[in-house]
C-alpha cells in the first residue's frame, strides 16, 4: 500500500479522551465547574481541534500564535497558518485565568474541559482589517464578530464527547478515517475538492481530469459546517453529492466525506486553510475555485475579493504547505460533442459558468428543471423538488429609522396589501416584541442588538419556511441589521431605510420618548444621546415628509414586483401578488 502525504506538522493531533475510566472521571468532575455554551461556530472548531483536522494547533490559540496569524499567517513558532482559530468569551460570563470551564453545546450537552491558561483582549477592526482585508460589517464574519465579546480565551483541552449526528452518518468521518480510507484505494496522490454548492458537470469534469493527470484519487469534500448566508441547505446538498457520486465517480478512486468546518469567507486566506485543512485529511492536490470562499459584494457594491486572489495567495505558499493548487478554469461546453473544453474561444460554444449561479437563477427561480448540459438529470430532480418560484420564496421586509419615523405605520398598510392579494404575512413590530420576545432586556448598545438578533432569527426561520415577513425595528447599529441580513440570506432580505429627519421625528413625537429625553428622564434615546447608523446601501429610501404612508407602502410593493417577490397582480395573473398556495 502507497503511503499518502503525511499530516500538516507531521502528525494528527488527537484531544480526545479515549479511556473510559477518564472519560467518567472528567464527566464527573465537569458537573460541578462553570460553564460556557458554545457557538455554532466555536462547535464546529472544537470539533476540527479534537480530531487533528487543524493539526498542528492543539487548541484555540493564545495570544502569540494569534498576534502572528494577524500580521503574518504563521503561528509563534513560525508554522504557516493563516486563520484565528479562537474561543470568544460572552460579556456577561465571568471567568478567570488558572479556571477548569466545561465546555457545552447549545443544548448544554457536556463537549470538553478547558484549563484556561489565557483571557486577552481582542479588537474587531484590527481583526478584520489584517485577516478578512475589510471592515465592511457587510462582510458575514464581521458582522458576526461584532457580538463576541471582547476577550479570546485559550487552554489545554480535554474533549469528552465530539457533536453527535443522526443525518448521513456513514460520510461523516474523522481526518484519521478518512486516511485510512484513501489509502485503501491504492494511489498516493489525492486530488480535494472543496464545495458548498451541489456539483455540476463542469466541477465533475475537472475533479475527474484533475484525478487522472495526478494518476490518484478523488477526495470530494463539501462543507457541511457553517457556509455563507443563503446557500443550498446541506441536506439537499449532500444528496446531490450522493447521487452524482454513486452513480459518475469511479468507486475504486473516489471518496465521498463531509466536514464539519465552520467557512470564515475569507478569501485568499481562507483558500490557504482549506490546503491545510485537506492536508490534514490526506491530500496533496487541492483544487481552488474563482472567487474562492468569497463573500460576494461589500458595501459599495464591489467584490470583496479579486476573483483569482485565492488561486494567486495559495500558488505562492503551496510548496511550504505540501499541496499543488489547481486552479479551476473556465470551461465551455460544445452540445454536439458532448464534451467540455477550457477554452472559451470556440466559435459558438455555449459558455457554462464555474458557479453555476446564472444557470440556477435563470431555471430554478423560474421552477424550471436544469438542463442536461449543466448537471445530471438526478442532480436536476432533486433541486428541482426543493426549489420554487421566486415569487413563492419566503423574504423579509426590514424597515428601520428613529423612533416615530413611520416604521409601524407603512409596516401596518403594508401588511394589509399583502393579505389583499392573497399573500399571508407575519408582521414583527419593535414595540410589540420588547413586550414578548425580548421582554426584561434594557437600552444598552448590548441589549439592544440582542433584541435586533431575536427578531432576526424569528424572521430567518419564517423566511426558510417560504413564509414572508415585515419587521419595524428602530435597528439603530449597521452591524447587527447586517447580521440579520447574513441570517436571513442577503437575496431575500430587503432593508427600507424610513428616512424621516429628526427635527419631524420630534414634532411627532407620539410616544413623548424625545420630551422626556431632553429633559433628562430617559438615556440612551437614539437619535439624542445615542447613535443611528443610517444604512449606507439600503434597497429602498423612503420619505414621509411630504408622502403618505400609503404611497410609501405601494413603492415597497413596485420594488417587490420588480424583485420577483410578489407578482403584478394584473387580472388573469395567477394568485395576484402571492401566487397559488403562497
Amino acid at each position: 500500500m502507497r503511503e499518502i502525504i503525511t499530516p500538516y506538522g507531521g502528525r494528527l493531533v488527537d484531544l480526545t479522551v479515549a479511556d473510559e475510566v477518564e472519560r467518567m472521571k472528567w464527566i464527573g468532575k465537569a458537573s460541578s465547574l462553570p460553564s460556557l455554551q458554545l457557538s455554532p461556530r466555536s462547535l464546529c472548531d472544537l470539533e476540527l481541534l479534537a480530531t487533528g483536522g487543524f493539526s498542528p494547533l492543539d487548541r484555540f490559540m493564545g495570544e502569540a500564535d494569534y498576534l502572528r496569524v494577524l500580521s503574518e499567517m504563521r503561528l509563534a513558532d513560525g508554522t504557516l497558518f493563516p486563520i484565528p482559530i479562537t474561543l470568544p468569551l460572552p460579556q456577561d460570563v465571568p471567568i478567570r485565568v488558572g479556571d477548569e470551564i466545561a465546555l457545552r453545546s447549545v443544548k448544554n450537552d457536556l463537549l470538553a474541559v478547558m484549563t484556561v491558561e489565557e483571557k486577552f483582549l481582542w479588537d474587531v477592526e484590527t481583526e478584520a482589517r489584517q485577516v478578512y482585508g475589510t471592515t465592511d460589517v457587510r462582510h458575514p464574519l464581521i458582522a458576526e464578530m461584532t457580538t463576541w465579546g471582547s476577550y479570546y480565551l485559550s487552554g489545554p483541552l480535554k474533549v469528552i464527547n465530539v457533536p453527535k449526528y443522526y443525518t448521513f452518518v456513514d460520510l461523516r468521518h474523522t481526518p484519521a478515517e478518512v486516511r485510512h480510507l484513501l489509502k485503501g484505494l491504492g494511489r498516493q496522490n489525492i486530488v480535494a475538492f472543496q464545495t458548498r454548492n451541489p456539483i455540476h458537470r463542469a466541477h465533475e469534469e475537472l475533479t475527474k481530469r484533475a484525478a487522472a493527470e495526478a494518476d490518484g484519487s478523488v477526495l470530494i469534500h463539501p462543507v457541511v459546517g457553517l457556509t455563507q448566508p443563503g446557500d443550498i441547505d446541506l441536506y439537499t446538498r449532500v444528496r446531490c453529492y450522493k447521487a452524482l457520486v454513486s452513480r459518475y465517480y469511479d468507486p475504486g478512486r473516489t471518496v465521498l466525506s463531509l466536514l464539519p468546518l465552520a467557512m470564515r469567507m475569507a478569501g485568499p486566506r481562507e483558500a490557504v486553510w482549506h490546503a491545510i485543512i485537506r492536508r490534514n485529511y490526506g491530500a496533496n492536490y487541492f483544487i481552488v475555485g474563482r472567487d474562492h470562499a468569497g463573500p460576494g459584494k461589500d458595501s459599495t457594491g464591489r467584490a470583496f475579493y479579486g476573483p483569482y486572489d485565492a488561486q494567486r495567495l495559495l500558488a505562492e505558499y503551496e510548496q511550504e504547505i505540501g499541496v499543488k493548487s489547481i486552479p479551476f478554469q473556465e470551461m465551455v461546453y460544445l452540445p454536439a460533442e458532448d464534451r467540455y473544453e477550457e477554452s472559451s474561444r470556440v466559435k459558438g460554444a455555449r459558455f457554462l459558468s464555474v458557479s453555476g449561479t446564472e444557470a440556477r437563477t435563470d431555471y430554478l427561480a423560474e421552477g424550471k428543471r436544469l438542463p442536461e448540459w449543466f448537471t445530471r438529470p438526478e442532480v436536476s430532480t432533486i433541486l428541482s423538488e426543493v426549489s420554487v418560484p421566486r415569487h413563492r420564496k419566503g423574504f423579509c421586509v426590514w424597515f428601520t429609522g428613529l423612533a416615530g419615523a413611520g416604521k409601524s405605520t407603512i409596516a401596518e398598510i403594508l401588511a394589509a396589501l399583502f393579505m389583499e392579494r392573497g399573500r399571508q404575512v407575519t408582521v414583527l413590530d419593535g414595540d410589540v416584541v420588547r413586550t414578548h420576545l425580548s421582554k426584561g432586556l434594557g437600552f444598552s448598545k448590548e441589549d439592544r442588538d440582542t433584541n435586533i438578533l431575536r427578531i432576526g432569527f424569528v424572521a430567518s426561520e419564517i423566511v426558510r419556511h417560504h413564509g414572508a415577513v415585515i419587521c419595524a425595528a428602530v435597528s439603530p447599529y449597521r452591524a447587527a441589521r447586517n447580521q440579520v441580513g447574513a441570517m436571513v440570506g442577503e437575496d431575500q432580505f430587503v432593508l427600507a431605510y424610513v428616512n424621516t429627519p429628526l427635527e419631524v421625528c420630534e414634532q411627532r413625537d407620539t410616544k413623548g420618548l424625545y420630551a422626556k429625553a431632553r429633559r433628562g428622564e430617559i438615556k440612551g434615546l437614539t437619535g439624542v444621546d445615542d447613535p443611528y447608523e443610517a444604512p449606507l446601501d439600503p434597497d429602498i429610501v423612503l420619505s414621509t415628509v411630504g408622502c403618505a404612508p400609503e404611497d410609501n407602502a405601494k413603492s415597497v410593493i413596485l420594488y417587490l414586483v420588480e424583485r420577483g417577490f410578489l407578482l403584478d397582480g394584473r387580472p388573469g395573473i395567477e394568485g395576484g401578488l402571492g401566487g397559488k398556495g403562497s
